[in-house]
């Protein structure tokens, strides 16, 4: 597993906590919530990685949702089971903040941690959406 995909891990871990519990950011960003000897396995750039998609996409909040609801046909904002939000809530953050990083990379990354956090058909709805942002970006 790539360094980077544990670090989406944690930031989708977190923005899961943050959204189901109201978890503060400061608590978030400090990974108090992490198992020790997880924390402790972690690099140094692993970390500054995931503060940096945890902390943005909560600063950019109502961006990433709006363009995560545009993306929904048929389908409500508040139907989207907390997995499945959180898991879209990093990919889109990066879609649209992070373009230095390839979309396909955030989108396989997005399709894999849906794989193995999400139920059978999580990786398939995720992929929709993210390139449903990838294509309305680039316009």
């Amino acid at each position: 597993m790539s360094s980077r995909r544990k670090a989406r891990i944690i930031a989708f871990q977190a923005l899961y906590a943050w959204d189901a519990s109201g978890t503060p950011l400061r608590e978030l960003l400090d990974f108090a919530w992490l198992e020790k000897d997880k924390l402790l396995n972690l690099e140094d750039e692993n970390l500054v990685f995931a503060r940096l998609l945890i902390a943005g996409t909560i600063e950019n909040i109502v961006t990433v949702d709006e363009a995560i609801t545009r993306q929904l046909q048929h389908w409500s904002f508040e139907r989207l089971k907390k997995v499945e939000l959180a898991i879209l809530r990093v990919g889109a953050y990066s879609l649209l903040f992070q373009s230095d990083i390839p979309v396909q990379i955030t989108i396989d990354e997005a399709i894999e941690i849906a794989k193995e956090y999400g139920s059978d058909e999580s990786y398939r709805f995720v992929n929709g959406v993210l390139d449903g942002i990838r294509k309305a970006r680039l316009g």
